[in-house]
């Protein structure tokens, strides 16, 4: 996973979707058979901003913009269902989301605005990264054993997460 550098008093975060169990911890161990050394230090989640760094200062604006998002979106059903892979650009197979795209979309454009705004490397595409970066036998694995996996749940909020250095992501607020 590239991680944007931090400086000074910068703080790396992320928003994610998590996975209610027992899909959270089904496809966690899941990562971790298929060799990748994220599965313990990544809970399994659909991303709605990637790894961002921010300044220290800006913290409390931050709050005040996952709030106002949060206010204006309604729950919506999260339904999971198969796989898929950006192969050849990146070494990724993700369980796909077959429902709730348009309101991960929604939500992904309003919370990247403000103090989230940036760039992006490739166009959103909301998922659940299963496998990244490991040799592509293990990424067919990937593929193939959870070709039949399928999850639905109810989603009513997005954790905010702190980015390590040493790659281990840590909820730090749910709204």
């Amino acid at each position: 996973m590239r991680l944007p550098e931090r400086s000074g008093d910068q703080v790396r975060l992320g928003v994610a979707i998590v996975l209610p169990e027992p899909w959270r911890a089904a496809l966690r161990d899941a990562r971790a058979s298929f060799g990748d050394p994220l599965a313990r230090t990544v809970v399994p989640h659909v991303t709605l901003v990637g790894p961002t760094v921010l300044e220290a200062g800006r913290v409390a604006e931050l709050e005040d913009h996952l709030a106002a998002v949060a206010r204006d979106h309604s729950p919506f059903e999260v339904h999971l269902r198969g796989t898929g892979t950006f192969r050849p650009v990146s070494q990724v197979v993700f369980v796909q989301v077959v429902a709730g795209i348009s309101e991960c979309e929604r939500l992904e454009r309003a919370l990247r605005t403000g103090p989230l705004a940036q760039p992006l490397r490739f166009h959103y595409h909301p998922h659940v990264t299963v496998a990244h970066d490991v040799p592509p036998a293990a990424l067919d694995r990937a593929f193939d054993e959870l070709a039949g996996c399928e999850a639905r749940f109810p989603d009513a909020d997005f954790s905010v997460f702190d980015g390590g250095d040493d790659g281990s992501w840590r909820i730090v607020r749910t709204v």
